[in-house]
């Protein structure tokens, strides 16, 4: 018989590898793991439990809240609240940073979560998924404030995501690998069922959606076309697999090999992108990263973006190296005009002061290899 290794198990396994852990954020993990089954319960009796549907609120992205989405948050909240291990939290769910009861005693981290991603499919029963990540806070005082929120992604000390489906999986990083877990529903415990998982080499699908293509910029048109077979030089075009849950596209993709795309165009509510850096973005690229993908806002590396604002979105494109440096290129080859308003958005810096610099590190470093 095979040996089972129970997630429980497995963080408190990699944690003896750093003899000056606490367990503070083994246990952190351990009760992430223990959200997701609560919320697991519930997707999978949804339709009996009159808890599918929306309701008549709005998250602070605008967007109409479901009554799982609710449930979810408070499930994720409630679960980490009292027990002294974080100093905030941030909930797409909710605006700003949501503060540890005065009740309670702070903690070290700062727990940044997208509750049910993917939410409005719920009623057509379409695999969803939780997304999270933790960053450490480095400020003075108890409460978590805006700095410790507004941090680089290479900078998460952990992130991961839940897909609630046919199966319940759990796949999470600590930057030491990725690994996932499936929910045995016979003894309500995750088991390891997929150790070390890393991105194959060639991906085999793409995930865009195209009833957007009229909006996109010349860069993505060219690049998609590429992925299609049309444009380029590749032998073989990628196969189309859209969901419109974005944890549903990503699993696939970091399975079995593949490219997830949702770019900025050119609407106005859009032209940066809909993916939100703090709650999606910089959680899947940490678990690519980790997994030996890449993920790019079609510029750089996401994990390098130094955010500036809580509700700051991207464009996103996330698969294999080879083929997202692709999309970079096609991007810096055709859509100039985008760059210009998007490196303003993206850093506050317009794109010619950039190129400037860019040039001046350069001339500096020809000047140190020039010297005797």
């Amino acid at each position: 018989m095979a040996k089972l290794i129970t997630i429980e198990r497995h963080i408190q396994e990699q944690q003896a590898a750093f003899p000056q852990a606490t367990g503070t954020f083994t246990r952190l993990l351990q009760d992430m793991a223990l959200s997701a089954k609560l919320i697991a319960n519930q997707t999978t009796r949804a339709g009996l439990v009159n808890i599918l549907g929306s309701t008549d609120e709005e998250n602070v992205f605008g967007e109409t809240q479901q009554k799982l989405d609710i449930y979810a948050d408070d499930v994720i909240y409630r679960m980490n609240d009292h027990t002294g291990r974080l100093a905030g939290v941030v909930s797409e769910e909710h605006d700003g940073i949501r503060k540890i009861p005065d009740e309670y005693v702070r903690g070290n981290y700062v727990l940044v979560y997208d509750p049910l991603d993917g939410s409005s499919n719920i009623d057509v029963n379409t695999s969803i998924g939780t997304i999270f990540s933790i960053h450490r806070k480095f400020t003075k005082g108890e409460d978590a404030v805006i700095d410790d929120v507004l941090q680089e992604g290479k900078r998460l000390v952990a992130a991961g995501y839940v897909i609630y489906g046919s199966s319940t999986m759990m796949i999470y990083t600590t930057g030491q690998g990725v690994y996932g877990f499936t929910l045995d529903p016979s003894i309500g415990e995750f088991v390891l069922s997929h150790p070390d998982i890393t991105v194959p080499d060639e991906p085999r699908y793409y995930s865009v959606n195209h009833g957007y293509q009229k909006y996109w910029t010349e860069g993505v048109r060219h690049f998609v076309r590429d992925l299609q077979g049309l444009d380029g030089n590749r032998e073989k075009p990628l196969h189309h697999r859209y969901i419109g849950s974005m944890v549903s596209d990503f699993h696939r993709n970091l399975l079995k090999g593949g490219i997830f795309i949702y770019p900025g165009d050119t609407r106005d509510d859009r032209k940066f992108g809909k993916i939100r850096l703090l709650h999606e973005a910089q959680a899947l690229a940490f678990v690519l990263e980790q997994a030996g993908g890449y993920s790019s806002d079609g510029v750089s590396d996401v994990l390098d973006i130094n955010p500036n604002s809580i509700e700051q979105t991207v464009p996103v494109f996330m698969g294999n190296r080879r083929e997202i440096e692709l999309a970079e290129k096609y991007i810096k080859e055709y859509d100039y005009e985008w760059l210009r308003e998007y490196a303003v958005y993206r850093s506050g810096v317009p794109i010619e002061q950039q190129v400037l610099k860019e040039a001046k590190k350069k001339q500096a470093a020809n000047s140190n290899d020039a010297s005797p």
